[in-house]
């Protein structure tokens, strides 16, 4: 039942968006731009005395990705809030998600030089909404709200193209924190709050002792950022962040890359490809090692890859 009102929590933030930006009424004041989109994307897959095999399974996904910039002389204010939340049903498996995000950046810049560039202070959160299990194990949790989150706090140089379609935000003084709000993951070394090693023989790593809930980070941080319509009804949208913590291993760089790209059908109709890969030296992903010609469970730093085709209803405003 949790998952369904988080699922309809979604569909009606995105309605009261939608109600908002329709409503006429109020003019938008003059030094703010607003917009954003919402999303409904659906499959579903059935058989019937298919001899070669299948199972049935429905999944939606509910999306919003809303934005309020604001320019006036010397100064700009750039906020971005994605939200998504999707659901899937699989065979006579229980119905667990398939996407889960939450992701908000402000960033306030004064101009510096050149045109372009900006002296900027950015701040941004990241978590998700709902427990998450590391399938097909559903009786352990291994995330949920604020386990992990992740804030990260900068000052810098933000470079914009003129048509806004670029941005490049440059910050050798940055704060990063990771909490996760859930003692027992936190015990277990998930994400990187305790003082978990890495060991290099066995590829797993070895717990030290138990920490607190949060990870503080202090290093350098840079993020680009790309959206623009790249031919007629097809649009381009890419993030790439980047960090490395100059008080442990500087030289393993954190990375996440996001693409989406959106094809548009008609008015409401679209389809989509989304891909994010991560990878974070400090957060241990499940892995099976060979040791001493004995197969072992362990964790270990991996690249994590997600990747999604959707068909749905957009609706851009």
């Amino acid at each position: 039942m949790k998952k369904y009102l988080l699922f309809l929590g979604v569909i009606l933030a995105t309605s009261n968006s939608i109600a908002e930006a329709q409503d006429t009424t109020k003019p938008a004041p003059k030094n703010w731009k607003k917009g954003g989109l919402i999303g409904l994307n659906l499959t579903q897959s059935s058989f019937t005395n298919w001899a070669a095999g299948g199972e049935n399974s429905f999944s939606a996904t509910a999306l919003t990705s809303l934005f309020a910039n604001y320019k006036k002389d010397k100064w700009t204010w750039d906020n971005n809030l994605d939200l998504a939340y999707g659901l899937l049903k699989s065979g006579t498996d229980k119905v667990h998600k398939n996407e889960d995000k939450i992701d908000f950046t402000s960033k306030l810049g004064r101009y510096a030089f050149y045109d372009h560039w900006y002296y900027t202070a950015l701040i941004n959160f990241k978590s998700q909404f709902d427990n998450g299990y590391n399938l097909p194990d559903d009786s352990n949790v291994v995330s949920h709200f604020l386990a992990p989150a992740y804030v990260i706090g900068a000052i810098g140089l933000d470079y914009k193209s003129k048509d806004n379609s670029f941005s490049a935000f440059i910050s050798p003084v940055t704060s990063k924190t990771v909490f996760v709000n859930d003692q027992k993951l936190a015990d277990a070394g998930a994400y990187g709050v305790t003082s978990a090693k890495y060991d290099s023989v066995s590829g797993v790593y070895v717990l030290v002792k138990n920490g607190g809930m949060m990870n503080s980070q202090f290093g350098g941080y840079i993020k680009f950022a790309f959206k623009k319509d790249i031919m007629k009804n097809v649009n381009l949208a890419t993030k790439l962040e980047l960090f490395t913590n100059y008080l442990d291993n500087p030289q393993n760089i954190q990375v996440n890359w996001e693409l989406l790209l959106s094809m548009k059908v008609n008015k409401l109709i679209s389809a989509s490809i989304s891909t994010n890969m991560i990878y974070d030296h400090n957060i241990p992903v499940p892995v099976k090692r060979e040791v001493n010609s004995v197969m072992i469970d362990g964790t270990g730093p991996r690249l994590q890859f997600k990747e999604v085709f959707a068909i749905g209803i957009t609706y851009k405003f």
